[in-house]
Formats: C-alpha cells, structure tokens, sequence
C-alpha cells in the first residue's frame, strides 16, 4: 500500500475510534464477501463495519487515544464502529453469530473502557434503547392516568360532601393535590429506575466458526 493510501486510511480509523460510542473487534476468516454484506445491513447505518490491517488498526487507535489490546489484533481483523444504540449492535453481531460462527468477537471499547467478548454478550441480551424508552413513557402515562383519576376522585367527594358541584379546579384543597402529586412523582421515580440503571449497564459478545470461500484481508472491505 503507498504511503499516501496507507496515511489516509490512517486518518479514517482515527476518526472512527473518536466518533464511535462502542467499538467492537472481530476477526472474519472465513466469511464470504457476501456474509460480511449481509452483516454491514444488520448493523444499520448507525455502525461502520471495516476490514483493515492490525499494523493500521493499532496505529490509528493510538493516535486516537483509544487502548486495544494487542491481543486482540492478531488474524484478519474487521472493526466494528457503532455510533448510537450500542445494545441493538451487539444483538446484531450476536444474532449473525449465530448464523455463521466463522465470526469471532474478540472484544472491544464501550464507553471509554476495555470489554471482554462475554461482556458484549451481556450487552446484547438487555433490552435496546426504544424498548426501555417505551417502557419509561408506558409508566408515565400509567401514573399521570393514576393521578387523574384521584383528582377526580376527590372532586367527587367533595361534591358529595357539600351537597353542591364544585368546580374541577376547587375540587381539591392544596394539601391533598399536593399529596397526590408527590405520590405520582415517587412512582415515576420508581418505576424509570430500572430503565436508567439498564441504560447504563456495562457489557458485550461471544464468538464460535461457519463455512464458505473466505474474504481475503484487504484495506476495507
């Protein structure tokens, strides 16, 4: 490779490592062209999937400020650069592991710090992003649902109290919606924290070998 090329590509892989919110190192021997296509569409545009030299890998993580370890720079090495969800990245290399053990997750960067293949495991089997997203907003809706319908609760009791419709806004007195506000607020808190603490859970992949004409190492594939 000229030197031109090889600088290039160099500067490519720095951006990449300082970009990327996980990386995730494989070796793809044995994988046909057509296998490591079909895994760049399961990744998603959120993630780069690159064939490149270890010599090259090491050189642009170092300039990156990125650790990987040697070890995990030996065979041909294809590093994936995700940008994003970091869970539903590794459930695609766990998923396409599955289907073609010629894949091997070595291990990589999440979050800033070095993970095993098993941890990136880890991380593929929790819930994606979306998911606890929608699970934080279904339990908002449930409290503010619950919230209302004490509001209406006391308006009624109220009404009956008196003898006389009250109004919706003088239903209840500023102590009880206080009380009802914070009961709803406590179980807001409740019910996101294991949403949050599931976000920032760290974790990541196994791997195993499949069979099929092998993809030559080449710069990028």
């Amino acid at each position: 490779m000229a030197r031109s090329d090889k600088a290039a590509s160099v500067a490519e892989l720095v951006e990449d490592f300082k970009s990327a919110d996980a990386t995730v190192v494989t070796e793809y021997r044995g994988l046909t062209v057509t296998a490591i296509k079909e895994l760049r569409r399961s990744l998603g545009v959120g993630t780069k999937y690159k064939v490149a030299k270890n010599t090259l890998v090491k050189i642009a993580a170092k300039e990156a400020g990125v650790e990987v370890a040697d070890s995990l720079l030996t065979g041909p090495t294809a590093v994936a650069f995700v940008q994003g969800d970091s869970v539903a990245a590794a459930k695609s290399l766990k998923n396409f592991q599955k289907e073609n053990p010629f894949l091997i997750i070595k291990g990589g960067i999440f979050e800033g710090k070095a993970v095993t293949t098993a941890e990136i495991m880890k991380l593929a089997d929790l819930e994606s992003r979306e998911v606890l997203l929608a699970k934080l907003a279904g339990a908002m809706k449930a409290s503010m649902a619950k919230a209302a319908r004490a509001f209406d609760a006391l308006r009624i009791k109220r009404e009956a109290e008196s003898g006389a419709p009250a109004a919706p806004e003088q239903a209840a007195p500023a102590a009880e919606a206080a009380i009802v506000a914070e009961a709803t607020t406590q179980e807001v808190v409740a019910e996101a924290a294991p949403v949050a603490e599931a976000t920032n859970e760290e974790v990541v992949a196994e791997a195993a070998p499949e069979t099929s004409a092998p993809v030559e190492p080449t710069e990028n594939a």
